[in-house]
């Protein structure tokens, strides 16, 4: 069970120093970096859960914690990139058939950039691959990946959100309906509708236990819209440098 805790770093610096000094991010650094997130339902799904990436260089070790999912289906998930880097809401059904669908909330949480599969290929060609995808109501995917630099930086920029899919509009207990999916029009649209997710945000906790699945002290995280963000601050107002995190086995 990995506990990970942050050592506080204080820096004081003057006004105008140069940005170059501040171009360090996870992936040039020796540290370990972690990032969380609340998956709130979309949908009404019920379903929610939290989620971690810890990221050293370009390896990321990656945790999601699911609950109130559709039983004995599996479900897609995806870390997305892009858009305005936020969760969608229910005001982006476009069409209005009560259903908000994956293409619909890309203007808000973006395209998929890693597919959170539980073996082989995690690209975005593995998008659908449910094959290789967690199922049940309840689980804990973990697993470790690597990440392209342009993921790491937008991860640490505060511009990724973890997406489950899968949702039971009907409550027939499966995925049903006549309604057909806009990513796989031999699929209905209750399998690939997101049914929940989470922002990434650095994560400001002392001592965070994954194994428990606690996240405490949300009301920090609103401060902290990424790493980038944080470390373009201090070079311009010569504040205190985000928190650096420590890897505590």
């Amino acid at each position: 069970m990995k506990t990970r805790k942050l050592a506080p770093l204080t820096i004081a610096l003057p006004l105008g120093l140069s940005m170059g000094l501040f171009a360090a991010t996870p992936a040039s650094a020796a540290e370990t970096w972690t990032f969380q997130g609340n998956l709130g339902q979309l949908n009404d799904s019920g379903t929610s859960g939290q989620a971690w990436v810890e990221i050293e260089g370009n390896t990321a070790d990656i945790t999601v914690n699911v609950n109130g999912a559709v039983a004995g289906s599996p479900h897609a998930q995806h870390i997305h990139i892009g858009g305005q880097g936020v969760c969608p809401t229910m005001d982006a059904d476009e069409d209005g058939d009560g259903i908000l669908s994956t293409p619909e909330g890309q203007d808000s949480y973006g395209q998929v950039k890693v597919s959170l599969t539980t073996e082989g290929d995690t690209g975005a060609d593995s998008a659908l691959a449910v094959d290789r995808m967690p199922s049940g109501d309840s689980y804990t995917y973990e697993r470790t990946v690597e990440l392209p630099d342009d993921v790491v930086q937008d991860i640490s920029d505060g511009n990724a959100s973890v997406v489950v899919h899968g949702i039971d509009a009907n409550g027939d207990g499966e995925y049903s309906g006549d309604a057909t999916s806009p990513l796989n029009e031999e699929l209905p649209l209750e399998a690939t509708a997101p049914a929940a997710c989470g922002e990434l945000q650095l994560s400001p906790q002392e001592g965070m236990d994954t194994g428990k699945g606690g996240m405490a002290d949300q009301g920090t995280n609103a401060g902290l819209v990424g790493l980038s963000g944080a470390l373009a601050a201090t070079a311009a107002g010569g504040f205190v440098l985000a928190r650096r995190l420590r890897h505590n086995s």
